[in-house]
């Protein structure tokens, strides 16, 4: 944190942004979309400055109920501002992005701050002389930095708890989880902390907490986003935009998936405008909906209704709809030894008493990922293989499919699974994202709807390997329809976000 007056401090002791004493901005600047703030810049309605001191406003009014924060850089954040805002008055941004306000998950570094990524087992007075890829591309295309966002140490689950900064809770809820890994991220956006964030996703870490939170998130293709320092959990980690809607991570997805030398396995750049190929909608496209993967996961009829409700409007728009499941039966066991051996490996440098700080359950997989053989990792492997083969064959029949992203709501914050599920860890209640980190496929979770707890139901897109294009229209298909979007949480009692 870099304010310099004492301010009052939140649950994990953050203190809240100092300039914020003169505003000019309206509080629902912080409801607007990245591409609204950038309208608004271009016809001098309102400023960088004014959105960041919003965005930094909500962040302070959020924090002590939900702790989407492990840093806050309020006074960094409002220094970018005023540069951005000087450019913007002499009609010369910087970039695709110049002004607005961005938060990073703490699993990725950015320059000048501690990344200790949910741990304290990493020292906060090392050396943080570098931007991780995409906080790099933002920081090029002028972005303003509010601040880190929470994780579960190391991103291990799919909840957002860790020894470091407790539980983040959901924005719907408060006694309920925002999902994980990246669940700072996603609270963050859903109360309007910040239009966009960057997110990592190993087995839906982006798109279980924008489940949860009623917001949208892209996995994109590994590799379409660089990534460095490299994930212990190899190319099944991937970085992914966590925004309003399909429309702002198409923007976000422009400026983040430029190659960069430290990743050798990035992809090379686009070859058009994500944002352009949101046009066209979804008419002729062949859509595969999924309910349960072929029988193999009971979902919540909340959610079921939901997500069919939404697949029926794809159809009235001109999809070509069938009810078709792809041909694979759940992979966890080979996800478990390849997640699991990637835990062992990042914490494999630690002694005895360090072991001790760690979450129990991480510190639980890491043994078991540690008694895994070579034979039992390339076993799994073999399975990752034949998986995505099998999407790739089923691709050749259908452009996307379609399937929950998750078969519940959000549950008890603190809990790695639902109350009296019987599961054990939290693979049990997600089988509708790992397997496409395990192919490398594109895929996104949009916000369809609520349950009878109001709490928000996400539908998942999923296309073949660099068709990041199509997830993204069929996306925004759903946003142009009204179909996507659900109402914002009372939490901030602010109006419902506007599309743009």
């Amino acid at each position: 944190m870099t304010s310099s007056t004492p301010e009052p401090t939140d649950r994990n002791g953050l203190t809240a942004p100092t300039d914020l004493t003169d505003r000019t901005a309206p509080t629902d600047l912080a409801e607007l979309t990245a591409l609204q703030l950038l309208q608004g810049y271009r016809q001098g309605e309102f400023t960088p400055v004014d959105a960041t001191r919003a965005a930094l406003e909500r962040a302070a009014r959020i924090q002590p109920a939900v702790n989407a924060f492990v840093r806050v850089l309020a006074d960094e954040a409002l220094a970018q501002a005023r540069e951005s805002a000087e450019r913007w008055r002499h009609g010369a941004p910087a970039g695709l992005l110049d002004g607005v306000p961005v938060t990073v998950k703490d699993i990725l570094p950015l320059r000048g701050h501690p990344t200790l990524r949910g741990s304290k087992t990493i020292d906060p007075h090392g050396s943080w002389h570098e931007d991780a890829p995409a906080v790099a591309r933002l920081r090029e295309h002028g972005a303003v930095f509010l601040g880190k966002t929470t994780t579960p140490e190391y991103g291990w689950k799919g909840v957002t708890d860790s020894p470091l900064s407790g539980a983040t809770s959901n924005p719907y809820d408060v006694t309920r989880t925002a999902g994980g890994s990246s669940g700072g991220s996603a609270a963050a956006v859903a109360l309007g902390a910040g239009p966009l964030s960057l997110g990592t996703d190993g087995g839906g870490s982006v798109r279980i907490p924008a489940a949860f939170c009623g917001i949208f998130a892209l996995k994109p293709t590994y590799g379409r986003v660089p990534l460095y320092p490299a994930s212990a959990f190899g190319t099944l980690a991937h970085v992914g935009p966590m925004t309003r809607d399909a429309a702002d991570a198409a923007l976000l997805l422009d400026v983040i998936s430029a190659p960069d030398a430290r990743d050798w396995s990035a992809l090379e750049q686009p070859s058009g405008s994500f944002r352009e190929a949101l046009a066209g909608g979804v008419r002729g496209l062949r859509v595969a909906y999924s309910p349960r993967l072929g029988g193999q996961v009971a979902v919540q009829p909340g959610v079921a209704a939901a997500v069919r409700r939404a697949v029926e409007r794809l159809a009235g728009l001109g999809a070509y709809v069938t009810e078709a499941d792809p041909d694979f039966t759940d992979p966890v066991a080979a996800f478990h030894t390849l997640w699991f051996s990637g835990a062992a490996r990042v914490t494999q440098h630690l002694g005895a008493q360090q072991r001790e700080l760690l979450d129990p359950g991480l510190r639980e997989i890491c043994a078991t990922g540690a008694g895994y053989s070579a034979l039992d990792y390339l076993a799994a492997v073999d399975v990752r293989m034949e998986l995505g083969r099998r999407m790739g064959r089923f691709h050749e029949s259908y452009d996307v499919l379609v399937t929950p992203t998750l078969p519940v709501t959000a549950f008890d914050a603190g809990a790695e699974v639902p109350s009296g599920s019987g599961l054990r860890r939290w693979t049990g209640w997600t089988p509708f994202t790992y397997p496409f980190n395990m192919t490398q496929q594109p895929a996104a979770s949009v916000p369809v709807g609520t349950d009878a707890a109001g709490l928000p139901v996400g539908l998942q897109v999923v296309a073949a390997r660099h068709r990041d294009d199509l997830v993204l229209r069929t996306a925004h298909a759903l946003y142009e329809a009204g179909v996507a979007g659900v109402a914002p949480p009372a939490l901030v009692g602010a109006p419902a976000p506007v599309s743009g």
